[in-house]
């Protein structure tokens, strides 16, 4: 029987293998002849418009519409039902993530402060006045995405929002009801369907149909992520990379064996690209994992299974290390989308002070990735492919913007100014010089 975990000690890797657990997804994203590709579509969308949309739907979804049909109808919009307890459940997300966005929001308002007498300084944060959130379909229905990015993007205050998701796979051009359910919910109205590159760019540049957007964000494959890089070129602001998904679980011989397979399994049944890591001080308890993966395999549809054991293998594995202070070292060198914390509870507080970079962190064994995938709050849309380096999840802090804004009266202006003409004549610039001496003359 083959192992569903490879398993590898972090001591015993050399350089290569552990920089091939670490760079999961990132050639996949930025392939050459996918990026001439996406490069050759986006120029279509802005030469061509709707037309071209519709041609990019029909080639790549095997969907043909007509361009008075990229827009949701009324009714459409109006009639598109859920069950009951899917209802609920996304009304109970909505409130969660209004309740952490809105939290986050007190702490980013407006300042001033006089940083010497006469000088005042200070920030005005506004939102940003549109934005594209792209929700995909394909391997699964997502509307949790729609609400993790409209959410934050709501509570921030941003006047104009479009979403663009691509129709159910082999269907007419419907799109999932509950992506409708959910923009219905938050008043959104503007749902557009089109393939995924295609549809970025029709928000970088607007068409005949589609509203022209000043940011765009959503997770994708690596076509849409591409897609997204790209429009950067044409004065569009996207996010960080949001490619195929990842986890990592940091735990020692006191974790549950049954929690852990079952939660090192969420993010692995995505698909074939996803990678999960388990970084342990235990061999002994990777052991056990690996029998309990192998029963709770059983339980999932093939697809997911196969999904998994790609994940747990060639793209993931188990890491072996010699001491939590190794495996916070490893999980800071992965910088994982999502990170969960499996330790005695008197080295919570290490973990947590150690990891310093994860899109999520969640604690002990009855925070798994599904909770907050769907319900505790916190952003779910995480940087990948290691930009935990440096960048955030999608949230209300995501669609604002801060202006500076300063005032000095002239006793201020005239105790700065032997240092403004300084700099102005080292660095060439008579003009800003001459402003300052002018006033003063």
């Amino acid at each position: 029987m083959v192992s569903v975990l490879r398993v590898q000690r972090w001591s015993e890797m050399d350089v290569a293998a552990r920089q091939q657990i670490l760079h999961r997804g990132l050639d996949n994203i930025f392939e050459p002849a996918l990026r001439t590709s996406i490069g050759e579509l986006i120029e279509d969308v802005r030469q061509r418009g709707d037309a071209a949309v519709c041609d990019a739907l029909a080639r790549f979804d095997g969907i043909e519409i007509s361009p008075d049909r990229l827009r949701l109808s009324d009714d459409e919009y109006e009639s598109a039902a859920v069950s009951d307890d899917v209802a609920a459940a996304i009304a109970d997300a909505i409130a969660h993530l209004r309740i952490f966005n809105e939290r986050q929001l007190e702490h980013s308002s407006s300042w001033s402060f006089e940083s010497e007498p006469g000088l005042t300084i200070g920030e005005k944060v506004t939102p940003i006045t549109s934005v594209g959130l792209f929700t995909p379909s394909g391997k699964a229905s997502y509307p949790s995405v729609t609400y993790q990015l409209a959410v934050p993007a709501l509570v921030a205050g941003v006047p104009e929002i479009a979403v663009v998701v691509p129709p159910v796979p082999g269907g007419q051009g419907e799109v999932d009801p509950a992506v409708i359910h959910v923009c219905r919910t938050l008043g959104i109205r503007n749902i557009f369907r089109v393939n995924g590159p295609a549809g970025i760019a029709a928000l970088g540049f607007g068409t005949e149909s589609i509203p022209r957007v000043r940011k765009i964000v959503g997770p994708g494959s690596p076509a849409v992520t591409i897609a997204q890089v790209e429009m950067q070129r044409h004065g569009v602001a996207t996010m960080m990379l949001l490619g195929p998904t990842e986890s990592l679980v940091v735990a020692d011989d006191s974790a549950d064996v049954m929690r852990l397979a079952a939660d090192l399994l969420i993010e692995a049944e995505h698909g074939t690209d996803t990678s999960v890591v388990l970084v342990t001080t235990s061999p002994e308890l990777a052991q056990r994992v690996e029998v309990e993966l192998e029963q709770q395999l059983g339980d999932l549809p093939e697809i997911r299974a196969t999904a998994a054991r790609a994940a747990l293998g060639p793209n993931g594995g188990c890491v072996i290390v010699d001491d939590l202070d190794e495996a916070c070292a490893v999980a800071n060198a992965y910088a994982p989308e999502h990170l969960q914390i499996a330790v005695r509870e008197s080295d919570v507080e290490f973990c947590v002070d150690q990891i310093e970079h994860a899109g999520e962190m969640l604690i002990g064994q009855h925070t798994p990735f599904s909770a907050a995938n769907f319900v505790i709050g916190c952003p779910a849309s995480l940087p990948t492919s290691g930009f935990a380096h440096v960048s955030s999840g999608i949230t209300a802090q995501a669609f604002l913007k801060r202006t500076a804004i300063a005032r000095a009266d002239e006793r201020a202006l005239n105790r700065m100014a032997p240092s403004i003409t300084a700099l102005a004549d080292h660095e060439g610039f008579p003009a800003h010089a001459a402003a300052i001496r002018r006033r003063q003359s």
